[in-house]
């Protein structure tokens, strides 16, 4: 797919990766419309991709509200015309152990921090798909649709709650891509290994360390690649169904 003049939905698109991602996709030429939950950032990151000569609108969305989604795809169609892209970046951490033992005291996840991670970043994903789909089989409008799952979609200490929702999006993944191909729309993801983000620059440097030593490359991806990773599926035609694993050569 030619970027320039499509318009492309991100989720979570107003900072770290999402942002990056807008970024480089206005770039190459594409409109945008970005969902978050903060304003004062979601016109921050519009006036930074607007800089670069295409239109972007900001769309303050919580994801795991039905009625917000329906009404912010509606809204998007209505302002911009025809959709060509979603990408569902939009995601949480409630990192726990799912039973933990310290001085006798036995602690567990707790039944919140499962299902606000799988709200955000399962349920999430099938409503803004969803109604994005549905609007572009209505438009007759064909692109392609990504989701980004993560390395720890094959499970990881501390994060079973993240990890479910990781693998539940590539499944998803693989589902929707074969049932949207009739109608021109394929479906793929991108699995980010360990990134410099804002999270991870907060890390101890011993501990930011001792997991940069443990990736093959020696050190971490940039939100960048992740960027150019997207708009290579976006790109390519006959990308669908798969998963674009960027993870400097780790696997968990």
């Amino acid at each position: 797919m030619e970027l320039k003049g499509k318009l492309i939905i991100i989720t979570g698109g107003c900072q770290g990766l999402g942002l990056a991602m807008a970024r480089h996709l206005a770039g190459r030429g594409a409109n945008l419309a970005l969902l978050d939950l903060d304003q004062d950032k979601l016109d921050a990151a519009v006036a930074t991709c607007t800089a670069l000569g295409i239109q972007a609108h900001a769309y303050l969305c919580n994801v795991t509200d039905e009625a917000q989604v329906v009404e912010t795809v509606a809204r998007i169609a209505a302002d911009s015309g025809a959709i060509h892209g979603l990408i569902n970046n939009a995601g949480i951490l409630r990192d726990s152990l799912l039973v933990k033992v310290k001085d006798g005291q036995i602690s567990t996840m707790s039944l919140a921090q499962w299902q606000s991670v799988i709200d955000v970043n399962l349920t999430g994903v099938f409503l803004c798909t969803r109604e994005v789909a549905a609007t572009m089989v209505e438009q007759k409008s064909q692109g392609a649709i990504i989701n980004i799952s993560s390395i720890s979609r094959a499970g990881n200490i501390g994060q079973t709650n993240y990890a479910a929702s990781k693998a539940g999006v590539v499944a998803a993944t693989v589902t929707w891509a074969r049932e949207l191909a009739r109608y021109g729309i394929r479906v793929a993801a991108v699995a980010p290994g360990f990134i410099e983000t804002e999270m991870t620059g907060s890390m101890k440097p011993e501990a930011l360390e001792k997991m940069t030593s443990a990736i093959p490359l020696k050190r971490m991806g940039t939100p960048e690649e992740i960027a150019h990773g997207v708009a290579f599926i976006l790109e390519n035609d006959y990308f669908s169904g798969r998963v674009l694993e960027l993870d400097g050569a780790m696997r968990l």
